[in-house]
């Protein structure tokens, strides 16, 4: 099993959007609780939304309605769609693969495996 490997970070203001992607470092991914957390400085790492293998998704209640956590299985990776930004989602995010075939996949999941993080920074 390899690290998780994400791309899509960057800056952006206010109310954009923007699209994370990880090489989930198992395979496959749709066999995998999988997941996104984030961690801003000074805070604990917090869940952002986790997937099971039956592509049941879960969120942080502050990401309802905006964050889409989703798996593209011909390609092997793990997305994360972040609509209508805000300052306080600013934070290192990180790609995160759990236990196989473990379906009750909810925001306390055990993480085996964790990506480097790559930095979203939301200026108001």
């Amino acid at each position: 099993q390899e690290r998780p490997v994400e791309s899509g970070g960057g800056s952006v203001q206010s109310g954009g959007s923007l699209r994370l992607s990880c090489i989930p470092g198992v395979s496959p991914v749709r066999v995998y609780c999988m997941g996104w957390f984030r961690q801003a400085p000074g805070r604990e790492r917090e869940a952002v939304a986790l997937l099971n293998p039956a592509a049941d998704a879960i969120y942080r209640d502050s990401v309802k309605g905006r964050f889409t956590i989703s798996r593209d299985n011909a390609r092997n990776m793990l997305n994360l769609q972040m609509n209508d930004l805000r300052p306080e989602d600013t934070a290192m995010y990180y790609c995160a693969a759990g236990d196989l075939y473990e379906y009750n996949c909810g925001l306390g999941a055990t993480v085996r495996s964790w990506g480097h993080g790559t930095q979203v920074t939301v200026f108001s």
